[in-house]
């Protein structure tokens, strides 16, 4: 998470979206940086944890931006990700399973080391289906989020492709999309809403 109190905006990373590219882009000109651990600061904790805090001490509560990516293809993403020769034989590493077992893992009762990888909607929401952001872009409009981090913060935002994972096979079949549908239903619905509204959901009074 990065916060530019001069510009009146708070960025917010949700997992597999891009956002160590972003992070080396804007990082230089923010006010308060949360790293490592922190990075991944849910919208639901900066809204009532973090924005009254820097409305009592600096008077400004910024307004929040984030991005979601299409659900299939954030978990895709996952997948390669840990598929990577770095992870090779820890709990983490997807090397030796399918895109199509990993996601049965992500969605069962008790997902092993390797499908724990959260879900968009509680990283966006309160959990019960509130939006806890300002500004949600769809990792799709990628131009029109670039263009309002810019015209936000007034000057030409044009990260660099960082944390490319390896190219591999991830195809889908038919039968687990459906049980994904339905376990992860709140997501693809968000998601929906989202490019309902051009790719750009705003969400004002939060």
């Amino acid at each position: 998470m990065l916060i530019f109190l001069r510009h009146d905006l708070a960025y917010l990373a949700t997992p597999k979206t891009g956002t160590t590219a972003i992070e080396m882009a804007l990082k230089p000109r923010a006010e308060i940086i949360f790293a490592k651990n922190r990075k991944h600061t849910t919208a639901a904790r900066y809204a009532n944890k973090v924005a009254p805090f820097l409305q009592d001490t600096f008077g400004v509560r910024p307004a929040s931006v984030a991005v979601m990516r299409k659900p299939v293809e954030q978990i895709r993403s996952w997948y390669r990700y840990r598929s990577q020769k770095r992870l090779n034989g820890t709990p983490q590493s997807t090397r030796d399973i399918s895109f199509d077992q990993f996601v049965r893992e992500v969605i069962s009762d008790d997902p092993p080391a390797r499908a724990q990888i959260g879900r968009q909607f509680s990283f966006l929401t309160d959990g019960q289906g509130r939006i806890m952001v300002n500004h949600l872009f769809s990792y799709a409009n990628r131009e029109d989020f670039l263009m309002f981090l810019s015209e936000r913060l007034q000057f030409p935002v044009e990260p660099a492709e960082k944390n490319i994972s390896p190219d591999i096979d991830a195809a889908l079949g038919d039968d687990t999309l459906a049980l994904l549908r339905a376990a992860r239903s709140e997501d693809f619905a968000l998601y929906d809403q989202i490019m309902a509204q051009g790719g750009h959901l705003e969400t004002p009074e939060v």
